[in-house]
């Protein structure tokens, strides 16, 4: 129990950088009225989504743990009872908790980035959105590893009843990156078209009804979302690895995860005070720097730790964890970074993409899925050569921990993500409250880097699913006990085949859900400039309040059916057709959902830069054909990469801890 205390402590310690870092952002001029006039319409507009979302998401929640707490009821045999379901209830508690924090923080510094650029230039703009990401970074591993440990103390580390914990929280996460995701596009969508297109009024133009709602969207879907997405991850990496090593009764393996992820929460602090005092005149090295800090500590850090176990998995040498867990890491590194050489305007991939857009919308569309599909073949071979090396290394116990090498640093990745929203914020404050055009173009040098960046997490974020599917999958197969999947099985077969199709079928969800929240605010934004005297002149406010909560509405209906498909699909198959065709079933989603994942996201995020790209002043600027080419392509992509893609995310990795945590049941 002694060893639970270090854990323990970096969690706690994770907090109390949350503490200092909230305090920082709060201390900070939020501007003069009209700007804090915003950012309050922002913050309404987010807690109103949020409070709607979770009482939802807790009828959910509750009804499952129920059944949960019931199982001895009418299956007397099966390790399932209410400790499980009281863990299940902390993990969701603990991913609504972190994301609550985050976005609540995020929402107070988007104005106080915009007068930081005002009183203290680029530095002091990139100071305050550094410590408004980092709330929610510092949010998400501290809450979620602190929850992990109370549920470890309560229930004497049982692996079933800790498998609840992981549960819960993907729960949660399905919910807040769906709804999060259809929120902030069907607002983005409908701001857009009939702003940008039809109306021919610019980007964060205070007379868009819909402009508010889209800044909320930003919060809701990448930093709250995007939070609660790694936070899951991270959970499911760690428990993984806790449950393999528990399997075969080394007590010692089973903490190696808990102590590597406390070397991550201090690597991470590291990391961001690093990027806070560099962060002068480049803001792009100062923020790949810190994660480069984080993750070198990391490595020092674990290899430390594994010297000091000195234990080995199976007949695997002893500092086997220590490489598995590198492999993670590079891999991380690499999946990043070829994200970003697919979707940034540097290189030539969206260059040729804003090139070809001089053709038309049809070219733009079909270029940005060709250079999505293309993009996939580097992430999956090095995805194979990672997991081929971890297991060669330590068994699936290191596939376990190669995962959790990937997403130690989560603390760094989800603040260096979640700064990026901030400082779109920020920029659209500087527009609609009419400040000088020097300090828009001080947030924009800022949202451009936040748009690397975000490629770079949206990379890390489908790389760590896979990696955390995998681990998940593999000790689903270890509690159930089978070796392999007999592809002479016809019901394994049945199994990998429908699990292939699910992605599929909930990605239609989502995209008919974003299309019905769009519909319905492009129809509002129309009937306001239309009907509300003067709007388009700029002499009169919008109904943003309509706005907000058109998307709300639409998100909150949006996200149910796609949530229940991914809960209910390994429970009827495990039921029905047993653990051997639940394993066939997971693998099959595994493949298709990963490279769908990496497709969307890439694929979005080439057609959003290749618009910023000619917005810069190739092929014509903004206004030309080319351009509203690109917005309509941009358009196409916007749900790719910031609904479907990474809710395929949480898919694969709720299906796949659903059934480890399930698995007694499928065996009775």
């Amino acid at each position: 129990m002694q060893d639970i205390l270090i854990p323990g402590a970096a969690s706690l310690l994770a907090l109390g950088f949350v503490v200092y870092l909230a305090m920082d952002v709060l201390r900070k001029n939020p501007g003069n009225e009209r700007m804090v006039q915003i950012s309050q319409a922002v913050q309404v507009g987010a807690k109103a989504f949020l409070r709607r979302e979770y009482l939802y998401v807790s009828a959910f929640v509750l009804v499952i743990a129920a059944l949960i707490a019931a199982t001895p009821l009418f299956a007397p045999n099966v390790s399932l009872n209410w400790q499980t379901s009281v863990a299940f209830i902390l993990g969701g508690l603990a991913s609504a908790i972190a994301g609550y924090i985050g976005m609540s923080i995020a929402t107070r510094a988007n104005s106080r980035t915009t007068q930081g650029a005002v009183d203290g230039g680029l530095k002091g703009a990139l100071s305050v959105a550094v410590s408004g990401g980092a709330v929610m970074g510092m949010s998400v591993v501290g809450v979620s590893l602190l929850g992990l440990c109370i549920v470890y103390v309560m229930f004497n580390g049982v692996p079933e009843i800790v498998n609840g914990y992981a549960m819960g929280a993907s729960l949660v996460a399905l919910f807040a990156r769906s709804g999060g995701g259809i929120f902030t596009k069907g607002a983005d969508m409908g701001a857009d078209l009939v702003g940008k297109v039809e109306a021919g009024i610019p980007e964060d133009d205070p007379r868009n009804p819909a402009v508010i709602a889209d800044n909320v969207g930003d919060n809701v879907g990448d930093v709250a979302g995007l939070g609660a997405d790694l936070l899951e991850s991270y959970v499911e990496s760690i428990i993984a690895a806790m449950a393999i090593a528990a399997g075969v009764g080394l007590a010692s393996l089973s903490l190696i995860p808990l102590q590597i992820a406390s070397v991550g929460i201090v690597a991470s602090i590291l990391g961001i005070l690093y990027v806070k005092i560099t962060g002068r005149g480049n803001p792009q090295s100062a923020l790949m720097g810190g994660l480069y800090v984080s993750a070198g500590l990391t490595a020092l850090g674990t290899y430390f730790i594994v010297q000091h176990h000195n234990v080995a998995y199976e007949n695997h040498g002893v500092m086997g964890p220590f490489w598995a867990t590198i492999a993670g890491v590079v891999s991380g590194v690499i999946i990043g970074f070829t994200s970003e050489y697919y979707t940034s305007s540097k290189y030539k991939p969206v260059k040729n993409l804003a090139d070809e857009s001089q053709s038309g919308p049809a070219i733009t569309v079909t270029g940005g899925l060709a250079l999505g599909m293309a993009s996939t073949a580097v992430p999956v071979i090095v995805l194979a050569i990672a997991l081929i090396v971890s297991h060669d290394l330590a068994g699936i116990y290191g596939v376990a921990l190669a995962s959790l090498g990937m997403l130690a640093t989560t603390g760094m990745v989800v603040a260096v993500d979640s700064y990026g929203p901030i400082a779109d914020n920020a920029g659209g404050i500087a527009e609609m409250a009419h400040l000088d055009p020097g300090v828009r173009k001080i947030t924009d040098s800022l949202d451009s880097v936040g748009n690397t960046t975000a490629a770079i997490g949206k990379g890390f974020a489908i790389g760590s699913a896979a990696f955390a599917a995998m681990g998940l999958i593999v000790a689903y197969m270890h509690t159930v006990k089978l070796q392999a999947a007999d592809l002479q099985d016809p019901h394994v077969l049945a199994g990998i085949i429908i699990g292939g199709m699910l992605p599929f079928f909930f990605s239609s969800m989502l995209f008919k859900a974003v299309s019905k929240a769009a519909f319905k605010m492009i129809e509002e934004v129309r009937r306001q400039f239309r009907e509300i005297p003067g709007l388009r002149e700029g002499k009169a406010m919008p109904d943003s309040a309509r706005c907000v909560d058109i998307s709300t509405v639409g998100a909150i209906n949006g996200m149910l059916l796609p949530g229940a498909l991914a809960i209910l699909s390994p429970v009827i198959i495990g039921l029905t057709l047993g653990p051997a065709a639940l394993a066939g079933l997971l693998l099959g989603a595994l493949v298709t959902g990963v490279m769908l994942g990496i497709q969307m996201a890439n694929s979005g995020g080439a057609m959003d830069n290749a618009k910023k790209y000619v917005e810069e002043g190739h092929h014509g600027g903004k206004g030309s054909d080319t351009h509203k080419a690109t917005v309509i392509g941009d358009t196409v992509g916007d749900p790719l990469k910031d609904t479907v893609g990474p809710s395929i995310n949480i898919l694969i990795k709720l299906m796949a801890v659903i059934s480890l945590v399930l698995a007694p049941l499928f065996m009775e």
